[in-house]
């Protein structure tokens, strides 16, 4: 077990968009890696940029904190559907620590994505499920919580956690 370090914003990496898996084989050790720090953390999903590699790589499991672990890990994802309609909620990330912002999203999402065995895998997920994959989708793209909000709420924000206040709602 390898639990990794987090990297936090306003680290460069977190703005830079992540480059494609070319061998699933060069990613299976980092995947393990990247779950067994979202277990410590304790997250519900994590991407490579999260922890300092542009890899095309996330994993998530939405349900373990309240019941048996469940990892998914998502090689080279693509969302290749979003519902039309919207849904506000909370968002925390662990690359942004102490800061939750309400953040609207598509109530569902497809994925495509590949395994840790190459096997290519194509669902539709709902709820909690579907928003964690687009937050973590958008730090393969370069994007953070911050993105999502309204320029005035994210200069707010920003102010906030740069000097460690409590974030004004």
């Amino acid at each position: 077990m390898t639990v990794l370090p987090i990297v936090t914003w306003p680290d460069p990496v977190l703005s830079a968009r992540a480059d494609p898996v070319a061998s699933i084989a060069d990613v299976a050790d980092l995947a393990q890696d990247m779950l067994d720090t979202m277990y410590a953390a304790p997250g519900r999903g994590l991407a490579a940029p999260q922890v300092g590699v542009l890899r095309r790589v996330f994993v998530m499991d939405t349900m373990w904190k309240d019941g048996a672990r469940d990892p998914l890990v998502c090689i080279n994802p693509e969302i290749l559907a979003l519902s039309d309609t919207l849904v506000t909620g909370p968002e925390g990330c662990l690359s942004i620590p102490g800061v939750s912002l309400e953040v609207a999203r598509p109530d569902w999402v497809e994925l495509g994505w590949r395994d840790l065995d190459g096997t290519r895998h194509q669902r539709r997920f709902d709820g909690f499920a579907a928003v964690c994959i687009q937050h973590e989708y958008d730090h393969l793209e370069g994007r953070v919580t911050f993105d999502q909000v309204l320029p005035e709420i994210r200069a707010k924000a920003e102010a906030a956690y740069q000097f460690d206040t409590e974030i004004p709602r």
